[in-house]
């Protein structure tokens, strides 16, 4: 297959070739319409005529003129056509595979070129991070898979070879294992839904501190035995969101203080501000390092290590919530709480008032 012949050079040789064609048949149209003139009306034909000295001259300026319109327009097409012709090579080696293709701007570059080759560097740079996204991403849920899965190869295994017996505490702890699988796929498939735009709610108008009130009868034993209890402060307020969704997003928050907090209270609160309604879960510290903050809702990030006797988490925890709050239309936010703990602040939008009045 035959070298490809560059964009620049085609759209040079169509533009030469214009200007020459141009300039002749401005030269014989204006000679032939002269001579037209002289036939049709031979009566107003000047006496002195188109002398050969005239076409002569007519001559010479055109042979020097086409060479400089010839040259203009070569030199500006160049500089129209460079960037471009990069641009259209970079797309070839990212089609071919190649994302750290990036297209040249030239020197001299008109600006509307330049602009457009700024945007597709920027979205090659886009192409280039969601490539190591997800291949991060991949190797990360690897990992995570490989771990639990390994202690339960390596049990079954000592069960057939008599190594352990299977009794009550090891067949507990394997299904522990097997919950642990289930909870990191479940909240693998959340966020994917989440980032995909296709986490299937069921949206309902739901009394909010009801809600909080039957979760948090649910959770106060096992809080309890791990040395905390819960304070709910909860204003009446209707929402529109999806419940099992909310009661998703608020058990992994109280999951994450239990894990990493100090032994104490862990505080809920429900209120209205500025036209929206803030959930919050609060505890007693340590909170976050300020390093940590800002990518702490990012998949398989993890803070400090769990406290003693508590099993770590999987690193999606936070980036379940974030999910399900974006897919309400909503955010997380996370802050210091007044007493120098992590406050995690859910954020709904259009709160209004239930017109029956509640007591939490």
């Amino acid at each position: 297959m035959g070298p490809r012949t560059g964009l620049s050079r085609q759209i040079l040789v169509a533009m030469s070739a214009i200007t020459v064609v141009a300039g002749l048949l401005v030269f014989f149209g204006t000679y032939l319409a002269y001579m037209a003139i002289m036939l049709l009306y031979p009566t107003q034909q000047p006496e002195d005529g188109l002398t050969s000295i005239d076409l002569a001259i007519v001559c010479v300026l055109i042979i020097v003129a086409l060479p400089i319109a010839a040259l203009v327009s070569m030199r500006l097409s160049r500089r129209i056509l460079q960037p471009l012709e990069s641009l259209a090579l970079s797309a070839r080696r990212i089609t071919a595979g190649d994302l750290t293709a990036r297209a040249l701007v030239g020197e001299r570059t008109l600006g509307e070129t330049a602009a457009l080759i700024d945007d597709f560097n920027t979205m090659a740079q886009r192409l280039q991070d969601m490539a190591a996204d997800m291949a991060l991403w991949n190797a990360t849920i690897a990992h995570e898979l490989r771990t639990p899965l390994t202690i339960l190869k390596g049990r079954l295994q000592g069960m057939i070879d008599g190594v352990f017996v299977p009794d009550e505490a090891a067949l507990r702890a394997l299904v522990l294992q097997v919950d642990g699988l289930a909870r990191l796929v479940e909240d693998l498939r959340t966020v994917t839904l989440a980032d995909s735009g296709h986490l299937d709610l069921r949206l309902a108008s739901i009394r909010l501190a009801r809600e909080i009130e039957q979760m948090a009868e649910l959770m106060a034993h096992d809080l309890r035995a791990s040395g905390f209890h819960l304070e709910l402060d909860l204003a009446d307020l209707v929402v529109e969101a999806d419940a099992t969704r909310i009661r998703q997003a608020l058990l992994a928050l109280v999951t994450n203080a239990r894990r990493y907090a100090i032994r104490g209270a862990i505080t809920i609160t429900l209120a209205s501000r500025d036209e929206t309604v803030v959930l919050g879960v609060a505890d007693e510290g340590p909170g976050l390092s300020p390093r940590m903050a800002p990518g702490i809702f990012d998949p398989f990030v993890r803070g400090v290590p769990a406290r003693v006797g508590e099993p770590g988490g999987n690193g999606l925890g936070l980036s379940v919530v974030r999910a399900i709050m974006e897919a309400h239309g909503g955010r997380v936010n996370y802050r210091t709480a007044p007493g120098g703990g992590a406050l995690f602040e859910m954020i709904f939008v259009k709160a209004r008032r239930s017109p029956m009045s509640h007591d939490g």
